[in-house]
């Protein structure tokens, strides 16, 4: 049964039973929850992209800095043996020219020759130092004779082992870097990073013209 009210000219239906109340429908929730988590998503996301460009930029910065030589400029002395001269004056001009950089340092390469005997004898003291220009950082004879007989006078003054860059009659052109005084970890990363310079393909054919097979 239908109760009908009257209020000035409209009339309001109330249904009572089983019949529909006519007026306005209840509003329905929204859930909160789906923002929340797309939220949160959001604010993730931003975090991590914010941190790989700080990180990228620091990385930037990092090598800009190494490129330009931020701790200046060190001097690679190589002593060679005179018939390693030419392939190794080669390969030094190549290296110089691409500015190498190691440990924030600009390393020029040196190249000086001198008869394997001069040198080793300068080496342990036999004659002055200064008879091949002091101390050099590494040391490239023709023969690992040489360099065996240093390992036994002087052993502390082997920086890294012996490792052959070319090879001829009777000679395998050991390469060894060498430690003292004046020598520091910058000297030894450079010595090490020339002699495998030295076993790249382009200065491995510098060594093939000059006569020098070089090692497989």
């Amino acid at each position: 049964m239908d109760r009908r009210t009257s209020t000035g000219t409209h009339q309001a239906v109330t249904s009572t039973g089983s019949h529909r109340a006519i007026g306005r429908a209840p509003r329905r929730r929204v859930a909160k929850w789906p923002i929340a988590v797309a939220v949160l998503v959001l604010l993730a996301g931003l975090g991590y992209f914010g941190w790989s460009w700080a990180d990228s930029v620091l990385n930037s910065r990092a090598e800009a800095e190494a490129a330009s030589c931020s701790k200046g400029d060190t001097t690679l002395r190589v002593m060679v043996a005179p018939s390693a001269e030419v392939p190794l004056a080669k390969a030094a001009g190549k290296w110089n020219g691409a500015k190498t950089v190691v440990q924030s340092h600009c390393v020029t390469v040196q190249i000086a020759s001198s008869p394997s005997e001069q040198v080793l004898n300068a080496l342990t003291g036999r004659i002055p130092l200064d008879t091949i220009g002091g101390l050099p950082a590494a040391w490239l004879p023709e023969a690992s004779l040489w360099t065996s007989e240093l390992k036994n006078a002087k052993p502390e003054m082997i920086g890294s082992p012996a490792a052959s860059v070319a090879s001829a009659r009777s000679a395998d052109y050991p390469y060894v870097s060498l430690a003292g005084a004046g020598l520091d970890e910058v000297h030894q990363r450079a010595a090490q990073q020339f002699r495998d310079f030295l076993l790249e393909p382009a200065q491995q054919a510098d060594f093939t013209q000059a006569g020098l097979k070089a090692t497989s």
